[in-house]
């Protein structure tokens, strides 16, 4: 349900949140929160007299069976979410070599681990506001082509300011892929389903993690990976770099061929016809040797297409004018997620996402560096803050031969993940995100103090697993309540926004280590554990979400 505002000389349609009409508010059961208006089949869709049976979108979505589809489906995307954590991941893997060859100082590796996560603040929302104007889908390929690409051209970079420059526009690709294959899966789920599939989804980002983790293991440690291409002495790294771009690329290339745009999207567009025909696919693979048709039924849609005559037109005035417009526009859905009912969750969010993003990002990805700091000091990562890296060309006996135990732990911590998101996937449609939420950010917390005050490596090893695998919680379950608690209109844009306000925190998490490992490492991360006990607490004010509709 829509109504149309006027935004300057320009027109556009806002959705309605709840608290507008009060009659069709619903409350959730448990927190007694305001949830979204929803339509019902009892509800006369089409004016026009067609007497064939008409299905909401959560009726459609039961109709279409579960199976073989959501499988496949659950793949394509998965991997397109591990590639994003290749992207992302890499750097990390191989900054101990890396480091040498492009002469980096420790600030340095601060700058090249927040260029990516700058460059995914720029595209989040640019990216989640497109995919809600234009289709999860093309935007999943335009994304991951970027990501993939320009990751890709990052290793034949001989020069740090180009390396810098080309992850920061894969960054940019990232930026959009995250937050918008989450909406595009969830939006073919079922309901009781939803939050279990949706982990299952998320655990595709260890995947990513020890596939990361596996390459960097074998091929930078190694010699047959060292060759020569013209002027550039082709390091193994700048191969594991090469590589990490290959999972974009396919994804992409999967999406472009093989999936259809969201069912839900195209409801909402007012496309009932490429709707119809969406869940028919559906029904066909999921009772795929059953021979089995789908009953004929109609939806209820949109009375107005997204992104028609009716929305992108200007009446006249000035080019400054034109451009005010379209910005606030563009900065309509951002306005909607601070009014009314939704406040207080999207502020609740944003401190949600700042402190898991600040302290999760800020430690992995300074994790192999900080291994190789417990190899040379035997114990604490922070136990050996005087061994500084200064002047890179005077030390690079620090980075050849190789130090495959760090490789190695970076493997054994990658796979720590497997418990959590396990765990995840049974518990949250039975305990709720929130709980779950909360909790998990409380134990991370801990566990990040405890690797502070803890002395020999295998306790720091420990407890980096532990922190590992807690903290996927926080992220699987904040992908299901992310997508859960916006409407459709709204929901891609919102995650984009998250997960730009979670770069900004990634950036300043890795500046932080950067400035600060070398002189006062015990300040990053007493930092980080104090943002995540912050963030489980605040966690406990959003609304319970379990098995809810989607909107």
């Amino acid at each position: 349900m829509f109504r149309h505002v006027h935004i300057g000389d320009c027109e556009a349609r806002e959705p309605l949140l709840s608290g507008e009409y009060p009659e069709r508010e619903q409350r959730d059961s448990d927190e007694e929160e305001i949830m979204f208006d929803r339509c019902t089949s009892k509800i006369t869709c089409d004016p026009g007299g067609n007497a064939k049976r008409r299905l909401t979108y959560e009726e459609a979505v039961e109709e279409a069976g579960f199976g073989w589809f959501h499988w496949l489906l659950l793949v394509v995307c998965g991997w397109a979410n591990a590639s994003d954590a290749v992207e992302i991941l890499c750097v990390s893997f191989l900054l101990p070599t890396a480091r040498c060859d492009l002469l980096l100082s420790s600030s340095d590796m601060g700058l090249l681990t927040s260029s990516i996560f700058l460059g995914m603040m720029v595209g989040g929302y640019t990216w989640g506001y497109l995919a809600d104007q234009r289709g999860r889908r093309r935007v999943l390929v335009v994304s991951l082509a970027v990501n993939g690409v320009f990751g890709g051209l990052a290793s034949v970079a001989p020069w740090f300011w180009l390396f810098l420059l080309l992850r920061f526009i894969s960054g940019v690709g990232v930026g959009g892929s995250i937050p918008v294959v989450f909406s595009y899966f969830s939006e073919f789920m079922p309901r009781l389903r939803r939050g279990a599939m949706i982990s299952a989804l998320a655990a595709f980002w260890m995947a990513g993690n020890i596939l990361a983790a596996g390459l960097a293991w074998l091929v930078i440690p190694s010699n047959w990976a060292h060759f020569s291409v013209g002027t550039l002495d082709f390091q193994s790294w700048r191969l594991f770099v090469a590589l990490c771009s290959v999972p974009s690329l396919s994804s992409a290339l999967l999406f472009r061929l093989f999936m259809p745009e969201s069912p839900k999207f195209l409801m909402e567009t007012g496309r009932e016809k490429e709707a119809i025909h969406v869940f028919q696919v559906m029904f066909k693979l999921n009772t795929w040797g059953k021979g089995k048709n789908l009953p004929e039924f109609g939806l209820c849609t949109s009375s107005k297409q997204r992104g028609g005559p009716e929305e992108t037109r200007t009446h006249g005035g000035s080019r400054r004018e034109r451009l005010a417009c379209g910005l606030r526009k563009v900065l309509m859905p951002m306005k909607q997620m601070f009014t009314g009912s939704l406040r207080s969750r999207s502020v609740a969010l944003l401190l949600v996402f700042y402190c898991i993003s600040f302290g999760y990002y800020g430690l992995w990805m300074w994790f192999p560096a900080l291994f190789e700091r417990m190899e040379s000091g035997g114990g604490s990562p922070c136990a050996n803050t005087t061994a500084t890296i200064t002047s890179p060309t005077l030390h690079n006996h620090s980075c050849y031969p190789v130090k495959t135990a760090v490789y190695m732990e970076g493997f054994i911590i990658a796979a720590s993940n497997l418990p959590g998101n396990i765990f995840t996937i049974f518990m949250v449609d039975r305990l709720g995100g929130k709980a779950l939420l909360s909790c998990s950010l409380l134990v991370s917390s801990l566990s990040v103090f405890l690797i502070y005050v803890v002395r020999t490596k295998v306790q720091s090893l420990v407890l980096c697993c532990v922190f590992s695998g807690v903290s996927v919680v926080t992220w699987n379950t904040l992908n299901v309540l992310g997508t859960e608690l916006y409407p459709t209109q709204l929901r891609s844009s919102a995650l984009g926004f998250f997960t730009s306000v979670a770069r900004v925190a990634a950036i300043m998490g890795n500046v932080a280590f950067g400035g600060l490992v070398d002189t006062n490492c015990a300040v990053p991360v007493l930092l980080v554990s104090a943002l995540l006990l912050i963030g489980g607490l605040v966690a406990l004010v959003l609304p319970q979400t379990r098995q809810t509709e989607l909107a």
